[in-house]
């Protein structure tokens, strides 16, 4: 039985980033916000080792899978193994501008091809009975005629697609690195907006530029949800109000350490599995973005040294150098968020 999802707001799909210990790790913070995988090949999922790309902990839920390719058949076979591993939704990623990718014949330049991303989704909502989404850009290159993203868009949704997240900037396929791609095109909201007039049945998620509440809530007007990547990464209790404001969740916010010490017992048995503590540290280095010695939990967690064969013990010392006497509640400016 797959959890009813809600796309009001997100953590984007983020390669060498999300990965399962940063998952758990937002987890800690909200318990709503929907979690996106990295992106994985349906071509390693048929030749590859499956758990190895699949495995999560339940406490991830809800979670999306991103898929990437353009073979509607591996797709179907990778999203019923990500069906089978329990994961919520399947996602196809028609957005990642990498060069690496282009090669594969999948991510953003697949927006060339409508009909194909069309005959891929059919394919995958054919295969299992979780939602089969989107993740895409504005247009390729230098084309910013609103037509292009229009009829892909529609004929994606002919296919049964109902959930467009919607990057708002264009993709350039040469020429620009993957970076230079999420700050080089400029943020079109006013596109991703017509989208949503456009096409009222359809959920419109934006992605693309936002970092702050005044932003997230102004968007949230417009569409029906709000996709953070970069902005969730290093300042994660930007997450920290998404349960009470957008879900009417009255539970309190977590505070920083509590969501540390909500760490502990995963990264020991993380460290029982020969997990290294730095596998899993770097996710939590903007855990105190803009504290007051937040500096200083920064390089206790990024020491090489000093992670060598570590365990929990020097997440602890990393919270007593940030929070003495923090075994006690603490309030947190998140809280108020």
């Amino acid at each position: 039985m797959h959890r009813p999802l809600s796309h009001r707001f997100a953590v984007a799909p983020m390669l060498d980033w999300t990965d399962q210990h940063c998952r758990f790790f937002l987890r800690q913070i909200s318990r709503h916000a929907l979690l996106y995988t990295e992106m994985v090949t349906s071509p390693a999922l048929v030749h590859g080792d499956v758990a190895r790309h699949l495995d999560f902990d339940d406490a991830e839920h809800p979670i999306a899978l991103q898929l990437g390719g353009s073979d509607p058949a591996q797709l179907a076979h990778a999203a019923r193994l990500g069906e089978r591993w329990g994961y919520d939704e399947i996602n196809l990623n028609c957005g990642c501008p990498s060069e690496r990718v282009q090669t594969g014949s999948f991510g953003a330049c697949l927006m060339a091809e409508p009909s194909l991303v069309a005959d891929c989704v059919r394919a995958m909502r054919d295969a299992v009975s979780l939602p089969v989404t989107v993740k895409h850009r504005l247009g390729l290159d230098a084309n910013e005629d609103y037509g292009f993203v229009r009829d892909f868009v529609g004929t994606v949704a002919a296919a049964g697609c109902t959930v467009f997240v919607v990057h708002a900037r264009n993709a350039v396929l040469k020429g620009l690195s993957p970076k230079e791609n999420r700050e080089v095109p400029r943020l079109r909201y006013e596109v991703v907006h017509r989208l949503k007039r456009e096409f009222p049945e359809l959920t419109i998620v934006l992605n693309g530029g936002l970092a702050a509440w005044p932003a997230i809530e102004r968007e949230l007007a417009a569409v029906d949800g709000v996709m953070l990547g970069r902005a969730a990464y290093h300042d994660p209790m930007i997450l920290a109000p998404v349960d009470w404001r957008l879900f009417g969740d009255e539970s309190p916010p977590p505070t920083r350490a509590r969501v540390l010490q909500a760490m502990l017992p995963y990264v020991a048995a993380q460290r029982e599995r020969g997990v290294a503590l730095r596998s899993i540290a770097r996710h939590l280095l903007g855990l105190y973005h803009g504290c007051p010695g937040g500096r200083r939990f920064r390089q206790l967690l990024s020491d090489a040294r000093r992670l060598d064969g570590a365990g929990p013990e020097l997440l602890l010392e990393a919270l007593a150098a940030v929070e003495p006497g923090s075994d006690v509640d603490v309030t947190d400016p998140a809280d108020a968020g």
